[in-house]
């Protein structure tokens, strides 16, 4: 219970990472190379994707919104740390602080619908070749992905209301480099009860309820695959789920980690670490490990750079 002559907090202090000024400067120079390499790399699959004649299929299409969705991720979490950094000011305003909360977890959860969607886009592709064109054509894909980001949208909205809501009269340091929601919630002077119970509700929903879809999806692929007669072509339908099945134990993996937890009593350093992989290290693998790794993006990217090659010469 908190007195009623309380004065709410207006602004937090976000603790980052512990070190010297040293260690600060080399972070700073880490974190800028990741996000110019991270925002360059999506970029870059987001056009060739879009221009490219070879790249204007189903699975593209969700690559591209993926790489949209990473590179917004990012850039919602790394630039506040590199001002902070820079200018050793490390406070948010409350309402930065929710507004950033809210969209981090906003692009989490839309990230967990489109990776269940992009499961099953590699179901219908395997196991259906033959209606595949039928039953995911670019109505259904751009369906898919309008309802990927409403259902993060809508998701996301009630525990943020709740959290803008609760009354925060001090201390007000977070420990952790962005307003994470749980070590906010540690900071408020009134009941999370609530608050913690939607929470915990809403997201395990979204962590099990998608894993059960996208694990359903490669179980049908496996057994599809598993009856495929020559090696040839189960290496190819394997080769073609490699890069998203990455993709999916990384982030689930260091998702359900930390936020379906049932102790205060874990290391912050650690979900540091894990937060950090899912909002800064992810977004950066993603083109690597998606799209940069396939033939098709190969072709496209060494034929731009050709164009622009001889586009050059013709100028000289």
């Amino acid at each position: 219970m908190y007195s009623e002559n309380w004065t709410q907090v207006t602004e937090f202090l976000l603790m980052g990472f512990p070190g010297n000024w040293g260690l600060q400067l080399l972070l700073f120079l880490g974190l800028l190379v990741t996000y110019v390499v991270t925002v360059l790399g999506n970029l870059l699959i987001i056009v060739l994707s879009w221009s490219d004649h070879r790249l204007q299929t189903q699975m593209y299409f969700f690559l591209r919104n993926l790489s949209l969705l990473e590179l917004v991720l990012v850039s919602v979490v790394v630039p506040k740390i590199l001002i902070s950094i820079l200018t050793r000011d490390y406070t948010i305003s409350f309402i930065g602080c929710i507004m950033q909360s809210y969209f981090y977890f906003l692009l989490g959860t839309t990230d967990f619908f489109l990776l269940a969607v992009m499961s099953l886009d590699r179901y219908l592709a395997i196991c259906h070749p033959l209606h595949y064109e039928t039953l995911m054509n670019r109505p259904i894909c751009i369906r898919l992905v309008i309802t990927s980001w409403v259902a993060g949208f809508l998701w996301v909205l009630c525990p943020t209301i709740l959290m803008a809501r609760l009354p925060f009269c001090g201390p007000n340091v977070i420990d952790h480099f962005f307003c994470d929601s749980w070590p906010l919630m540690r900071l408020s002077c009134g009941s999370t009860q609530l608050l913690e119970l939607v929470a915990f509700i809403l997201s395990t929903a979204v962590l099990l309820g998608s894993l059960a879809l996208t694990s359903a999806s490669y179980a049908c692929i496996l057994a599809t695959v598993l009856r495929t007669p020559t090696a040839t072509e189960r290496r190819k339908a394997f080769s073609t789920c490699a890069s998203h099945l990455t993709m999916v134990v990384i982030v689930y993996g260091s998702s359900i980690f930390v936020y379906i937890r049932t102790s205060e009593a874990q290391s912050m350093l650690l979900n540091k670490g894990i937060s950090a992989l899912g909002c800064i290290i992810t977004p950066l693998l993603n083109p690597f490990i998606f799209s940069l790794r396939n033939d098709k993006v190969k072709q496209a990217l060494g034929d731009a750079l050709r164009w622009h090659k001889n586009l050059g010469t013709r100028r000289l």
